[in-house]
């Protein structure tokens, strides 16, 4: 509205005439889902500890990963992923633990004394799992005691009765003692509680998720930590999908803004337990690449299975799993890392996809999104569960599975730049995640124009702003053509948007990118040739 003027005088306005520029997003943000040894806020300046089970949680740092989730961790894969992400460059990336395992002792082995104690409502179902951080002094063994507080119902007659005792008894001595604790969320929540301050336990809680806290609660009675084999966790494929509700597992990830990779690398490890099938491992990768796809700026990184042949993963890709997505890509075989827990400094076999995703974030800052994730080394990395030849990624490459190779004087490099698709023109992994970073960068930096008047002033002001972001991503290299013209196009007019369409509120605008594509084969077509002369002659 027109600034209306009632006193004589001199007014200055300030008018905004310029463009305004579209900021390209970030493309190099991580997300992984899996098991880390502990999900605990610390408490901090008068702020109590909170878990952060099922919860994204943003990491910046190894140190901040272990300050948050503990180190690595027999039995989870999810640590040597993060750490291979930041080794390899990567630098903000979200965790979602959706277990917790058993803690160590001071060797780094896992602890096996420990203690399931049944429910209060269902002696077959278990309701927690008190395991113990060292080993009892002096032949004196841990037991915990539980004791159920029975308070009277709050005023509204509806609060549970859930609260109970655990006194950690050191021998025949009481040692630790934690009051009012329950299976409930907030700072009494007995994880907490516990975790957070007792020196000879870690609490997990395990068996059912819903029903009544007061039945759920563990059974009174004493219960001595027995030396036994750690419990494998068994988590099913629905616990890893999540729900987007309750910002859990995979779905959770929705509520994140800024993640464009996601990596599950512990889907691998209730595989190799035996707790999954194939066909598990299948609907969690399918899920993830749903996900992505949903999500729609956002790319999978999926380990191949461990232990098969080149031959069994082409049956795996083609056969079973049958992968069609350009959301995703494949990576194979499995990578040698230092053993956290080796005393002799031996290596041990983890799932590729933290150190690649690391790959990805160190091209995009290096080179840019456009620039193709692979002939690069992977960092920390010290051998392959098998060496891939020639012949064999030839019967690979094309089916979409990118191998990682091993060649003398160059070190271990990633050798392929492939999505899953059939499609020939989303055939290569920089082409989808260039187009993600552009749609990504364009839905953000043109919201200006929501309900604006529907015209053609409006309609040269978009092609004018996008032009510019376009151009910025041509001269970085990003597309293809000597020229801007070339390379790129911006349409918004009036045969785009005759009269129907605006009368339904739409506003369309046409954009065409020519991507620059990785030169995948390079050919050298040398033959003999007698020289100038003999041509002459």
């Amino acid at each position: 509205m027109a600034t209306s003027y009632q006193t004589p005088g001199v007014y200055v306005e300030e008018v905004a005439r310029g463009n305004k520029p579209i900021e390209g997003v970030g493309t190099s943000v991580a997300a992984f889902v899996g098991f880390t040894e502990c999900a605990v806020e610390p408490a901090r300046n008068g702020t109590p500890a909170t878990s952060l089970l099922n919860k994204a949680t943003l990491v910046t740092n190894w140190s901040q990963y272990m300050l948050k989730f503990g180190g690595f961790a027999k039995g989870a894969y999810l640590p040597h992923a993060v750490y291979g992400y930041f080794a390899n460059g990567g630098g903000r990336c979200y965790v979602v633990s959706i277990a917790t395992l058993s803690a160590t002792d001071e060797d780094g082995k896992a602890s096996s004394t420990y203690a399931l104690l049944p429910s209060m409502g269902d002696s077959k179902n278990e309701s927690l799992k008190i395991t113990g951080k060292q080993a009892a002094k002096d032949g004196k063994t841990v037991s915990v005691v539980i004791k159920h507080q029975n308070q009277p119902p709050g005023s509204d007659g509806k609060t549970e009765n859930d609260a109970f005792d655990l006194v950690v008894m050191l021998g025949k001595n009481e040692a630790e003692r934690f009051e009012g604790v329950s299976l409930g969320a907030g700072e009494r929540n007995v994880e907490i509680a516990v975790n957070t301050v007792s020196k000879l336990i870690q609490v997990e809680m395990v068996g059912r998720k819903t029903g009544k806290l007061a039945e759920r609660r563990p059974a009174e009675g004493a219960y001595a930590l027995q030396s036994r084999e750690v419990k494998t966790i068994t988590v099913s494929a629905p616990e890893f999908q999540g729900d987007a509700a309750r910002r859990e597992g995979i779905q959770g990830l929705e509520a994140l803004d800024d993640v464009t990779m996601v990596c599950v690398p512990d889907m691998m490890s209730v595989y190799q337990s035996g707790a999954l099938a194939l066909d598990g491992v299948k609907a969690i990768q399918t899920a993830v690449l749903n996900h992505c796809e949903n999500m729609k700026y956002r790319f999978a990184i999926l380990d191949a299975p461990p232990g098969m042949s080149p031959k069994e993963i082409q049956d795996w890709k083609t056969n079973r799993a049958m992968f069609d997505s350009k959301y995703g890509a494949l990576y194979y075989p499995w990578i040698s890392v230092p053993d956290p827990f080796s005393p002799s400094g031996a290596s041990m076999l983890v799932p590729p996809c933290g150190h690649i995703a690391g790959l990805y974030a160190r091209t995009d800052g290096e080179r840019g999104v456009h620039k193709a994730p692979a002939n690069d080394v992977l960092r920390g990395v010290t051998g392959l569960e098998l060496n891939v030849t020639q012949g064999e990624q030839a019967g690979l490459n094309p089916n979409g599975v990118n191998c990682i190779r091993e060649f003398p004087g160059r070190g271990i490099r990633v050798w392929g730049a492939r999505t899953l698709s059939d499609d020939a023109a989303w055939r290569y992994i920089n082409v989808r995640r260039l187009f993600n970073f552009v749609e990504a960068s364009l839905e953000r930096g043109t919201q200006w124009v929501v309900f604006e008047p529907n015209d053609q002033d409006l309609w040269a002001r978009v092609r004018r702003d996008v032009s510019a972001f376009l151009r910025q991503v041509w001269r970085s290299g990003a597309l293809f053509g000597s020229t801007p013209e070339q390379a790129f196009y911006v349409k918004c007019d009036e045969e785009l948007n005759p009269l129907e369409v605006r009368d339904s509120g739409q506003l369309v605008i046409e954009v065409g990118l020519a991507p620059v594509k990785p030169a995948e084969f390079v050919i050298f077509r040398i033959s003999q040739w007698a020289g100038p002369n003999a041509e002459a002659a």
